[in-house]
C-alpha cells in the first residue's frame, strides 16, 4: 500500500468510525478525559499498523481489535498503578458522577458503575454485545477467542451486572 492509499484508507476509517470507537471505549473506559487520550494512541496505532493491513480480517474487527487491546492494556496499566501506589483504585465508577460530559440518568450511572466493576476482559465483551449489539463471531475475532466463551463471559457478566443493579433496586 503507497502512502496515498495509507492516507485514504486511515481518513476513511477516522470518518466511519470515530463516532463509535469512542463510544466503545468510553463504555469500557468510563471516563471522558479517557477515551480521548486513548483514541490518540489507537489512532496512533492504527496509522502505524495501516500499511502491513492484508485485508486477512475485516477492517472493522482490525479496528476493532487494536481498540481493544489498547483499552484492556491502560486498564491492567492503570490497576498495577493504583496496587503499586497503594491507593484505591480511582475507576470510573468513581468519577462518573463527576464527568461533566455524562448526560444519563441515575439508572444509567448505576449501570455504568456495575459494568466498571467487571474484570476488562468481561466488561470489553459485555459493551461490544450489549453497547455495540455486535455479532459474537465479530467478538471472536476481535478478542481471539471463542465463540462458546464469550457467551459464557458475556452470560456471567450479565448475572454480576444483574445482581449490582437489584441491589440498587433497578430492574434490568
Amino acid at each position: 500500500m503507497n502512502q496515498q492509499e495509507t492516507t485514504d484508507l486511515f481518513n476513511q476509517i477516522v470518518k466511519d468510525y470515530s463516532e463509535r470507537l469512542y463510544w466503545h471505549v468510553r463504555d469500557m473506559v468510563g471516563s471522558h478525559d479517557d477515551a480521548n487520550d486513548l483514541l490518540q494512541e489507537i489512532y496512533i496505532k492504527i496509522w502505524s499498523a495501516l500499511p502491513s493491513f492484508r485485508g486477512d480480517a475485516q477492517l472493522f474487527t482490525w479496528v476493532w481489535r487494536i481498540a481493544t487491546n489498547e483499552t484492556l492494556n491502560f486498564l491492567r496499566k492503570q490497576k498495577v498503578r493504583s496496587v503499586l501506589s497503594f491507593e484505591k483504585i480511582s475507576n470510573a465508577q468513581e468519577r462518573i458522577a463527576d464527568d461533566p460530559y455524562f448526560n444519563g440518568g441515575e439508572a444509567e450511572k448505576l449501570l455504568v458503575k456495575a459494568l466498571n466493576k467487571l474484570p476488562a476482559k468481561q466488561r470489553a465483551v459485555f459493551s461490544m454485545r450489549y453497547y455495540d449489539d455486535m455479532k459474537y463471531e465479530d467478538i471472536a475475532q476481535i478478542m481471539n477467542s471463542s465463540v462458546g466463551s464469550l457467551k459464557a463471559s458475556y452470560h456471567i457478566a450479565y448475572q454480576k451486572i444483574k445482581a449490582e443493579l437489584k441491589n440498587n433496586s433497578i430492574d434490568f
